[in-house]
């Protein structure tokens, strides 16, 4: 089921709701998960987006997003002039990926601190995205969600503590996704919620035995 703004299209810059919208957004994802300012990003551009990314400005676009611009923001058009300002290192390179939807980018960012975020995700149409992998993990992430992201040990008990805190809190949980990539090792949980969680939930979270690190991604 879709509704009339599905069909039509974003409010955005540029000509195409996939080349310019949804990689304004896969950008911004990549920011929020990264969870700070970044100083350098290595995007590798695969498909669709390999061919055309100079010319529909999805360059653009992915920097943008970075920037923490959305997709109706008049500045996307003088993005990678404003990034070099800022003092963000980027570079793009074509990849071919194996099973990948034809407009996927894999985003590396190094933030001011020095942490780092990888993530895969896809622009599937209308300015709509799918994360499909963050550092590794295999997720399913949209964005139309606000969304609380654990890093954990995989041990038994720690998904029913996380969603306890989030009962009591009363958040419900709209969509949730648990990734291992060993079994007993870390894992990550990612719940989409139909309300932000408050900061108090996420120090909560966070704090719980066995989980490394809890932070909160808002709708974008």
């Amino acid at each position: 089921m879709h509704g009339v703004f599905d069909i039509v299209g974003p409010v955005m810059i540029g000509p195409s709701s996939s080349h310019t919208a949804g990689a304004v957004r896969l950008g911004l994802m990549a920011r929020k998960i990264l969870g700070e300012e970044a100083v350098r990003a290595e995007i590798n551009l695969h498909g669709s987006f390999a061919r055309t990314y100079r010319g529909h400005g999805t360059d653009k676009a992915l920097i943008a997003g970075i920037l923490g611009f959305a997709p109706e923001d008049e500045r996307i058009r003088e993005a990678l002039q404003i990034a070099r300002d800022h003092g963000l290192e980027f570079s793009f390179q074509t990849v071919n990926l194996e099973e990948a939807h034809p407009n996927t980018a894999v985003i590396y960012l190094v933030g001011r601190s020095g942490r780092t975020a990888r993530v895969r995700g896809a622009s599937v149409g209308g300015g709509n995205i799918m994360i499909s992998n963050i550092d590794g993990y295999q997720v399913e992430l949209t964005g139309q969600y606000p969304a609380l992201i654990t890093i954990h040990h995989d041990c038994p008990g720690v998904i029913t503590r996380v969603t306890q805190i989030l009962a009591h809190a009363a958040v419900n949980i709209a969509f949730m996704r648990v990734s291992r990539q060993n079994r007993g090792e870390t894992a990550m949980m990612i719940m989409e919620l139909d309300e932000e969680p408050a900061a108090t939930v996420i120090e909560e979270c966070q704090q719980a035995d066995n989980v490394e690190y809890a932070f909160a991604i808002p709708a974008i």
